[in-house]
């Protein structure tokens, strides 16, 4: 088996995310005097929130498998389910370890035993992956084109899913950098107006994410059926972060109507679009990544999405905000900028 350069990519990214939501909101730091470690003596907390435990197994289970897959062939068998169970335990412990001297954190030795069953039963379906290991890996050799920058472009994409998870952001709305700057509140705006910038929003940044899924894929590969099946994948990740972390009769209420109508002209113009020419593929993509996020940034605060979200009682899903609304924050100017390499590449 040869290795996966695609598998070390996430594990690698997938690593930084855990660092960073663990340590969120990387803020109010203090000198407490004490051990870093003192909480492995604490007693464990009467009330044991069932969900919680949950979200630290499941979020170190993808820790622990993406490192199985990424060390393949050099590690393997009980050393590398070993080595994931050591990574996700010495991880876990000192992100714990760091927490207690972050006031709005809770180090606790309960989430350190959650993640290493965590990392532990990644590992262990690692092991068992085959079955579906290889049918990814021959379409990874036969859809994608091959090389590093294909693989940092599904990567890319992947964490393009993963922004729909916040259900504070308008649909593919990503590139919000309004929270960096405090502004005065403008007068109040009629309700066209915000249909027409998640409808321009959504189209464009659909159509860019369609662009970019183009020019990673191999000649003859069926990019249509491809860039359906990423809309429809992203549209079910909107439904189900609804569903979860607001109410379960909320799962559709991201369809407004801007939405809609950008879903239907977005996928229209990626779908004519992928005609031109590669060059020409690759500066409208990132054209309209960088249209949308003006506009994203220019357009005042939406009365609708705030009424909805006072809804949403963050609790343990604050730091998981916070990494998806990073992630959001970062991932049109990143997608730019691999857009830019990729004419740079075919140029050369």
């Amino acid at each position: 088996m040869r290795p996966s350069p695609l598998a070390r990519l996430l594990f690698a990214v997938y690593l930084l995310l855990i660092v960073y939501a663990s340590l969120y909101p990387l803020s109010g730091w203090r000198e407490h005097g004490g051990s870093p470690l003192e909480f492995l003596g604490t007693p464990w907390p009467r009330q044991i929130l069932v969900f919680d435990a949950l979200i630290n197994v499941l979020a170190y289970m993808v820790l622990g498998l993406l490192a199985v897959l990424a060390w393949r062939p050099r590690l393997q068998g009980a050393a590398a389910v070993v080595g994931a169970l050591l990574l996700g335990a010495g991880l876990s412990l000192t992100m714990e370890a760091v927490q207690s001297y972050l006031p709005t954190r809770t180090p606790s030795a309960l989430d350190l035993l959650c993640n290493a069953l965590g990392a532990f039963l990644g590992a262990l379906a690692g092991q068992r992956a085959s079955p579906w290991e290889q049918p990814l890996r021959q379409w990874r050799a036969r859809a994608p084109q091959p090389g590093a920058h294909a693989d940092f472009g599904l990567a890319l994409l992947g964490l393009w899913l993963f922004t729909q998870l916040n259900p504070a952001m308008l649909l593919f709305g990503v590139g919000d950098l309004r929270d960096l700057f405090v502004g005065p509140a403008g007068p109040a705006r009629a309700p066209e107006l915000f249909v027409a910038i998640e409808a321009v929003t959504a189209a464009a940044n659909l159509a860019a994410v369609a662009l970019l899924a183009s020019a990673i894929a191999a000649p003859g590969a069926p990019v249509r059926a491809m860039v359906l099946a990423l809309v429809l994948a992203a549209l079910a990740t909107k439904t189900f972060a609804f569903a979860v972390i607001l109410r379960a009769q909320d799962g559709l209420d991201w369809l407004t109507p801007g939405a809609a109508q950008g879903l239907v002209a977005g996928l229209a113009a990626a779908l004519l679009a992928m005609g031109l020419p590669r060059m020409a593929r690759l500066a409208l993509a990132a054209i309209l990544l960088m249209a949308a996020a003006v506009l994203v940034n220019l357009a005042p605060q939406n009365p609708y999405m705030a009424a909805m979200l006072k809804l949403w009682q963050q609790g343990h899903f604050l730091n998981f905000n916070g990494l998806t609304r990073l992630v959001a924050t970062l991932w049109p100017f990143v997608a730019a900028g691999f857009l830019i390499h990729l004419a740079g590449r075919r140029r050369d």
